[in-house]
């Protein structure tokens, strides 16, 4: 059942590199996925070039509030073609009231590359990020980006990433000066000299090769005094860091360090020229019965994330679907696990953003767009035929709560079909009092409410208003002895909802209200994540 694939499938195999990009808000993480996919010759021009006459947005910034607000809150999946590779870039959220959705992301990936502010350091949020890397092991690179502004100085900012996110670095560049100072840098990874210039076109006669650092040609490049800092910065690099090795890497760690500028295109063409040297081929998943491995010929992949309306002209859901193993085929049946039910695929997609182009087939590594209307939830398996269920796909209980009022008692039907469409992307929760019926919407930042309240409106034409609603946590409850639950949910029948699949939640006021629960009832479970 498990046969190894053939030739052909382990070209394409050993063809495809798919990562994503984390980072906090702010710190250049969709300019850098832009000026990636420039070089991949994936676009034609940045979203950052504003003139007068045109104004783009960025490439994965597709959905309206996005382009409203300057956020990316939604992931995207981008794929290009670079020196006979494939590329699956996947641009997560920075914002943290849509940590959920890159959490998820990350179970999708073979490595990461994670973006810091040279202003800013290491910031709340990469932390968390880095940290469910860290635990899958998952290999990491560095990008130190806007060089082109005055920064915190790089063998500080190595040691705060070493700290704060418990990364073992190794420069693999190395600026020459910042801010206004900022000459270029000095790639150790391949022995040149990139000198910088303002007007954002890297070109061929900016890149000169310095095997040597002791070369007089490095002054005549970069003056004397620059040329001397170089050397002896250099130096303390190689004595304080370890020397790279890619097996170290692609344990998880060792972690290259790269530095650049972003918005003026500079020094992402040497990240991406040793990402594609060094980045894992797609990696073997865990699920609860084995583990799969990409080589196998039998195919298997899992959603992990769901979008209502990529066009809202078309009302149309997609599904993202990872290939684990085997090869995935247009107009093939494919088991459909926890339905128990066989569904075939006329029009799967491949993204460029928001351009979809349907593909005929997609190999382990890939990322594809099943049209869905309302069959597949977030953790879904699509196999051959096997039973097989990936793992570490959760919801987290959230911590921000609302009462939705609907505005527009005409408008119910949309209201409730928006909702519920919405809850299946895991944005958010939707929580039904079992008590009186009331909705309660549970996010875990509340930025989500806005983008919801903004996408019923303009994708269902509902409104909703939203009531504050005095809550702690939201937690699912199970229960092996029927009995015992009956008695719970009679005694705090007030405190009991269902949650968007049906399942038991327990809704506690507060931190000593939940703990009076877990004692009162101690054969009840209390969980914080759906994953159970």
């Amino acid at each position: 059942m498990r046969n190894q694939a053939s030739m052909s499938h382990l070209t394409e195999l050993n063809k495809r590199r798919t990562f994503g990009i984390i980072s906090h808000p702010d710190a250049g993480k969709t300019t850098l996925t832009e000026k990636l996919l420039l070089f991949g010759g994936a676009i034609q021009v940045a979203g950052a070039v504003k003139s007068n006459k045109i104004k783009r947005s960025a490439t994965s910034d597709f959905m309206e509030i996005e382009r409203q607000r300057g956020i990316s809150v939604a992931t995207s999946v981008m794929a290009f073609e670079y020196r006979g590779l494939k590329i699956n870039i996947l641009d997560t959220p920075g914002h943290q009231d849509f940590a959920e959705d890159t959490y998820r992301t990350l179970t999708a990936v073979d490595s990461v590359i994670v973006v810091i502010d040279v202003a800013k350091g290491v910031e709340t949020q990469t932390e968390k990020l880095v940290e469910v890397c860290r635990m899958r092991k998952t290999p990491i690179m560095v990008f130190i980006n806007k060089l082109d502004r005055e920064g915190l100085d790089g063998f500080d900012l190595l040691d705060e990433i070493e700290q704060k996110l418990g990364l073992t670095v190794r420069p693999l560049s190395w600026p020459i000066g910042m801010g206004q100072r900022f000459k270029g840098v000095y790639s150790l990874y391949e022995q040149k000299l990139i000198l910088f210039r303002a007007h954002g076109r890297q070109q061929e006669e900016d890149i000169i090769e310095i095997t040597n650092l002791s070369s007089p040609e490095l002054e005549k490049q970069v003056g004397p005094a620059a040329a001397e800092e170089l050397r002896e910065e250099i130096r303390m690099v190689d004595g304080v860091y370890p020397t790279f090795d890619r097996q170290a890497y692609l344990n998880g760690e060792l972690s290259p360090v790269f530095f650049g500028s972003a918005i003026n295109n500079f020094g992402v063409r040497e990240l991406l020229d040793c990402f594609v040297e060094i980045a894992p081929a797609p990696l073997p998943r865990i699920t609860e019965e084995r583990q799969v491995d990409p080589i196998e010929d039998q195919f298997a992949g899992f959603i992990f994330k769901i979008h209502a309306n990529m066009d809202p002209k078309h009302r149309d859901r997609i599904a993202f679907l990872r290939v684990c193993s085997g090869k995935f085929q247009r107009n093939t049946n494919y088991l459909h696990v926890r339905q128990n039910r066989k569904m075939k695929f006329a029009n799967p997609t491949s993204f460029m953003a928001d351009k979809k182009t349907v593909i005929d087939e997609a190999y382990p590594g890939d990322v594809i767009g099943l049209y869905d209307s309302g069959n597949f939830k977030i953790g879904d398996t699509v196999t051959e035929g096997e039973i097989l269920h990936f793992k570490g796909i959760p919801s987290f209980s959230p911590e921000q709560f609302r009462y939705v009022n609907n505005d527009d008692p005409l408008k119910s039907k949309q209201l409730a079909k928006g909702l519920e469409q919405l809850m299946d992307e895991g944005v958010a929760q939707l929580f039904t009092k079992e008590d009186n019926g009331r909705k309660i919407l549970g996010t875990v930042g509340a930025l989500q409410f806005d983008v919801i309240q903004y996408r019923l409106e303009h994708e269902y034409g509902a409104k909703c208003s939203y009531e504050p609603v005095n809550l702690y946590k939201a937690c699912w409850v199970s229960c092996e002895e029927p009995v015992a639950l009956k008695e719970f949910l009679n005694r705090r029948s007030r405190d009991i909802a269902r949650d968007n699949h049906g399942q038991l939640v327990f809704l506690a006021e507060s931190a000593w209200t939940l703990k009076m629960a877990q004692e009162n009832h101690p054969k009840i479970k209390f969980h914080f994540k759906s994953e159970f």
